[in-house]
């Protein structure tokens, strides 16, 4: 693997081998996920499917639990951060993630507007 980042008018740097992702996330920030561009061993741009259209559709077709893990970990949040958000406990949003608790209508438009999307991808269907 191989981290490149362009800046202007420098003639930038890169990182080669294998990089742990604090490593990657702290040079993503500091100079900007657009001047950093992650490549393999052969040369081919590495692309995170969870920033893909195709991927977020094929996601929404998922049992609510694992529409709201997949939302829940894209916005970088703790279970215990959302329950906060929503007055509950952290063990009741683990249980809606594993499909052990329903996610109630007044619960999905809260995590709808948390998370500024459709309620109903987190109803049963």
């Amino acid at each position: 693997m191989l981290a490149v980042v362009n800046r202007p008018h420098t003639e930038g740097f890169w990182i080669e081998g294998s990089i742990p992702k604090d490593v990657l996330d702290y040079v993503e920030n500091r100079y900007g996920k657009e001047n950093v561009s992650i490549v393999d061993d052969y040369g081919d741009e590495l692309i995170d499917p969870t920033e893909m259209d195709f991927y977020r559709e094929m996601k929404t077709c998922e049992i609510p639990g694992d529409n709201l893990r997949f939302y829940r970990k894209l916005t970088r949040m703790t279970q215990k951060a959302l329950a906060e958000r929503l007055g509950t406990s952290k063990q009741a949003i683990s249980l809606m993630e594993h499909g052990k608790r329903p996610i109630s209508r007044k619960t999905a438009k809260e995590l709808g507007r948390i998370f500024s999307v459709t309620p109903k991808r987190f109803f049963g269907l």
